[in-house]
């Protein structure tokens, strides 16, 4: 019985990873919308829309400058995913693997949003070395990202003493990529414990 359902999970697994695997393709492919495909593109989007257009009904999930939906069907198939692979390496479901899956779940979101920010403080550190032209529009929405993120990290470093734009990028940076790194290994040691529990 429990090879069955082990084996069940694990293919589960596979098809939420492939499907996984094509939904990230199709968004990739909206990035270059004047481009033309042909039949197997019309076939990918057969497969995929369905799905991410579920996902475009909320509006929570749409601002001016984004649409989240994405994000958020990944991460639904990325859950799903982790749940049928932990019942297929352990045959059971626990409130320990639960919580694991759970904290795992949470992980993956936060641990997304501050590598983005990380990005974001990357280009605007970037653009700041190199003195590009801040005025153009992809500069712009980089800057509307990056400004509330070192403006509040910066608040809470250096209280009100005033320091140079450099040095708020490096310290915000610092800090986003020591957090990021930080509750990635406590998370690795955390997760293994709560799988072990009986119950």
């Amino acid at each position: 019985m429990y090879n069955m359902i082990g084996i069940m999970m694990n293919v589960l697994g596979g098809l939420t990873g492939a499907y996984t695997l094509l939904i990230f393709i199709r968004i990739l492919l909206t990035w270059f919308s004047g481009a033309r495909y042909g039949k197997p593109y019309d076939i990918l989007c057969a497969v995929t829309d369905p799905y991410l257009n579920w996902f475009r009904r909320f509006p929570f999930l749409q601002t001016r400058m984004f649409d989240l939906s994405p994000i958020a069907a990944l991460a639904v198939l990325s859950l799903v995913n982790n749940i049928f692979t932990t019942i297929g390496r352990y045959g059971r479901i626990t409130l320990g693997i639960v919580l694991a899956l759970v904290l795992s779940a949470l992980w993956s979101a936060v641990s997304f949003v501050l590598g983005f920010f990380i990005l974001i403080l990357v280009l605007r550190l970037f653009a700041y070395l190199t003195n590009r032209n801040i005025y153009g529009s992809f500069w712009r929405i980089v800057d509307v990202i990056s400004q509330p993120v070192l403006y509040r990290i910066n608040r809470i470093i250096f209280r009100n003493r005033l320091v140079n734009y450099l040095t708020g990028i490096l310290s915000s940076l610092g800090v986003l990529v020591v957090l990021r790194i930080g509750l990635g290994i406590v998370l690795g040691k955390l997760l293994p414990l709560l799988v072990r529990f009986p119950f």
